[in-house]
């Protein structure tokens, strides 16, 4: 009902009655066994069955049709593509074999129509018998004949067609955006859905007759096989995308276990008994999809975000999915079962895309945040509080920057002592502060000022100019006199980087030539009074 009311909003048009179905009952035949003649006498041997096994076997179905009027027509098989080898012979009211139309996944036979079964005739007004065989390892539906006109079945078997091949090239695209995604981020979830991806267009692509009219391709089990691998990898790649584990959530990473140790089973089963693959993957399909449901609202109960989005996405898939492997039998001609899977996987893909968007946009923004915080923390680590200026674990990268002809030069800051011991320590805070942002607005971006702690400075200047440094130097004295620290002052020395052999003897230097400095009484406490 489900599927129908999906299939009927994007196909109207396939619906209708033009079409005519060709009713019959099959019968099981040994393989081998050949129709001889016209008439019901060649099946009355055969023993008739309700339904086609889902284990495949060999089943023929005839069926009396009147035709109107004389025209091109088409013979096909409605609800499943998933078809072995078909034969269509048709006979005249007098019992002539009119044609003999074969083909089928495990046929040489091209296909005349893109992706389907379609067989061309022509048939003049009458009554004609038609006798159907298929012979097919497994049957994913109950496959019926059916006769249409040519013009009609061209136009009907577009939106299928289409379909198709929109879902697939969106298996594609999002396979290999997996894979690389699974190369780029190391995490098993995209890894392991992009495997799922593959399985999925590997079943698809098979069943659907991509690969046999495309490629060439009619290996019938690569269908049923590859779902069994895709059904273990998605059960994987739930565990991993909830973050399912054995200390977080010991039942369902318990029952995920379970079920893997099934389907490995399964997949062995299905080795040693290959008719029985299909029945396997239905299974599968059923067990992987309740899981997923489960561990979704399991997880989104326990707080996970990104279990909320997923059971999103995996209630679709549940509901179609559910459709997709207890469907028999569609109310549409050129739609198949197929198609209804192929449609519930492409919908859970495209919202699970969603979904790891979502937690790929997360990991981005906890990244934005820790580096965020961790720029913070270095600024912190690096700057000095009362000042703002970089501190001496700064000054150390920064030396490591200068080139050949930079300069570091040390200064000492005269009248610290004098305002801490007679102001208080406030007054000699603001001579520090004032006298950097004096010194820092002077420099500019020329040079770089750093505190490396009580009352000394240093500045990198990546010219080495140290005469305008001296000017700019003198400026900021004068500019703390005019704020009232008239007792202040500043002594200080400087050196060249290619004057010393490394940092560390770029720092004594500079400091050694400060205090020779202050030895001379080139900027003293007494000279700096007016």
């Amino acid at each position: 009902m489900c599927a129908g009311l999906v299939l009927g909003l994007l196909w109207p048009g396939l619906l209708g009655a033009a079409p005519v179905d060709l009713p019959g009952q099959w019968h099981a035949a040994e393989p081998g066994w050949t129709y001889r003649q016209p008439g019901d006498p060649a099946l009355a041997a055969l023993t008739p069955v309700g339904r086609l096994a889902a284990t495949g076997g060999n089943f023929w179905r005839q069926a009396e049709v009147d035709v109107p009027a004389a025209g091109r027509y088409v013979i096909d098989l409605r609800n499943s593509s998933l078809i072995g080898v078909f034969h269509h012979r048709v006979f005249d009211a007098q019992g002539a074999l009119v044609a003999t139309l074969s083909g089928g996944i495990q046929s040489p036979e091209p296909n005349p129509f893109f992706l389907r079964h379609g067989r061309e005739l022509d048939l003049v007004k009458g009554r004609y018998r038609i006798v159907t065989q298929l012979d097919s390892p497994v049957f994913l539906a109950q496959a019926e004949p059916y006769l249409d006109t040519l013009e009609h079945y061209r136009q009907n078997i577009k939106a299928g067609n289409a379909l198709v091949l929109v879902c697939l090239g969106v298996f594609i695209g999002l396979g290999f955006y997996y894979a690389a995604l699974s190369m780029v981020r190391q995490r098993m979830a995209e890894r392991m859905y992009a495997l799922f991806i593959l399985g999925n267009l590997i079943w698809n692509g098979m069943c659907l007759l991509v690969f046999p009219d495309l490629l060439g391709v009619r290996w019938f089990y690569l269908s049923s096989f590859a779902i069994l691998f895709s059904n273990c990898a998605y059960i994987v790649f739930v565990m991993a995308l909830l973050e399912i584990r054995l200390d977080n959530h010991p039942r369902l990473y318990r029952a995920g276990c379970a079920m893997l140790a099934l389907m490995a089973a399964a997949i062995l089963a299905a080795l040693a008994r290959p008719n029985w693959s299909l029945e396997l993957d239905r299974y599968g399909v059923g067990v992987f999809i309740t899981y997923g449901l489960v561990a979704g609202i399991a997880c989104a109960r326990a707080g996970n975000r990104s279990a909320r989005l997923y059971l999103v996405a995996i209630a679709a898939f549940f509901v179609l999915g559910a459709a997709a492997i207890s469907l028999t039998r569609l109310d549409a001609y050129t739609v198949y079962i197929e198609h209804v899977g192929l449609l519930a996987v492409t919908v859970e893909v495209i919202l699970l895309a969603l979904v790891l968007s979502y937690q790929f946009g997360q990991l981005h923004h906890e990244k934005e945040v820790a580096l965020t915080a961790a720029r913070k923390h270095f600024e912190l680590a690096h700057t000095d509080a009362l000042t703002g200026l970089p501190n001496r674990f700064r000054l150390e990268m920064e030396l490591h920057k200068l080139p050949d002809d930079g300069s570091l030069t040390i200064i000492d800051l005269d009248g610290l002592k004098h305002y801490n011991d007679t102001h208080g320590h406030a007054r000699g805070d603001e001579l520090l502060q004032r006298f950097a942002a004096h010194l820092a607005s002077g420099l500019g971006q020329q040079a770089l000022l750093h505190r490396m702690g009580g009352d000394e400075f240093a500045i990198t200047c990546h010219s080495g100019n140290l005469h305008w440094l001296e000017d700019v130097l003198g400026q900021a004295v004068a500019a703390l006199r005019k704020d009232d620290f008239v007792f202040a002052g500043a002594s200080y020395g400087s050196a060249h980087a290619h004057e010393a052999g490394d940092r560390r003897q770029l720092l004594h230097l500079a400091d050694s030539r400060m205090y020779q400095h202050k030895r001379q009484g080139g900027k003293s406490e007494s000279e700096s009074r007016p």
